[in-house]
C-alpha cells in the first residue's frame, strides 16, 4: 500500500510542472509527511476542460457514502480490481487524476521486531506523479474533493521493501492517464524498469512514523546495518 508521502513543491511550481492552471486558492504548502485524509495537490481535468490543479482530501468518498467516517480506508485503489469495485469503478472510468509527490514512505519490519523506514523518490528530484482517482462527495453544506492513489504489485527491488507500490505515471504518460477513453483498463501498464532505475530506496528515521512530525530531517538518509537493507538502494 502508499500510506504516506511528501509533497513539498509549490502551487505556481506544480501548475508549472503539471501545465495547468492553478487553483488551489492559496492553501498549498509543503508538506513531507502527508497521511489519509490530509489536503494536498492533485491535477485533473475541471470541467471546462482543462488541467486544474486544485486541493483534495487523500481518501476517497463515494458519492453515495452515508458519511464521511470511512475516508482513512479508502486511500488506495488496487489497480486489478478498481475497474469492477462499486466504491471506485465509477471514478477509475471518468475521473482520473494526477497526484504529485516528491516520493514516498514504506516499513520493513526486522528480526527484532523494529520497523525501518525506507523513502522511495526520484535521484534527480523530479516530481512523481501517482495514479488517482478522484470523487465529490456532498452531506449537506459539507462538500468534499476527495481521491484515491492507485496501488499495483511491487516491481524490482522495490518489492525488497513492499509487495505494493503506487501506480507511478511517467511525464509521457499524463495525458493519456487524464483523458477520456472507453478503456481505461489499458492505462494500468507498469512503469519501464528503465524509468524505476531512476528511483532511490533511501532508508529514514523513525520520526516519519508519527503523523505529527513534518520537515525535510524525514527524508534525511540514515545508516542502517547491511543485515537490514535492501539488497541495493537503487533500483534494477
Amino acid at each position: 500500500m502508499c500510506g504516506r508521502y511528501a509533497t513539498t513543491r509549490s502551487s505556481g511550481e506544480l501548475s508549472a510542472l503539471f501545465e495547468s492552471s492553478d487553483d488551489t486558492e492559496g492553501v498549498v504548502r509543503p508538506d513531507h509527511n502527508v497521511a489519509p485524509t490530509d489536503r494536498v495537490p492533485l491535477v485533473r481535468v475541471s470541467p471546462e476542460g482543462h488541467r486544474s490543479l486544485c486541493v483534495g482530501r487523500w481518501g476517497l468518498l463515494p458519492h453515495w457514502s452515508r458519511s464521511a467516517a470511512g475516508a482513512a480506508r479508502m486511500i488506495n485503489a488496487r489497480a486489478e480490481t478498481v475497474a469492477t469495485s462499486r466504491a471506485y469503478a465509477g471514478s477509475f472510468a471518468r475521473r482520473r487524476c494526477l497526484v504529485p509527490a516528491d516520493g514516498w514512505y514504506e516499513w520493513v519490519r526486522q528480526p527484532d521486531g523494529r520497523r525501518q523506514a525506507y523513502y522511495m523518490t526520484p535521484t534527480d528530484g523530479s516530481v512523481l506523479a501517482l495514479a488517482g482517482i478522484w470523487s465529490v462527495w456532498e452531506s449537506g453544506a459539507d462538500s468534499r474533493l476527495t481521491f484515491s492513489v492507485l496501488t499495483t504489485a511491487a516491481l524490482g527491488d522495490l518489492a525488497e521493501v513492499h509487495d505494493r507500490m503506487p501506480v507511478l505515471l511517467s511525464p509521457e504518460r499524463w495525458s493519456s492517464w487524464l483523458a477520456p477513453t472507453d478503456e481505461p483498463e489499458r492505462l494500468l501498464v507498469p512503469a519501464s524498469a528503465e524509468w524505476l532505475a531512476g528511483l532511490e530506496i533511501r532508508p529514514v528515521g523513525a520520526a516519519v512514523g508519527d503523523v505529527r512530525n513534518d520537515g525535510p530531517q524525514l527524508i534525511a538518509r540514515v545508516s542502517v546495518p547491511p543485515t537490514v537493507t535492501p539488497q541495493e538502494l537503487t533500483l534494477f
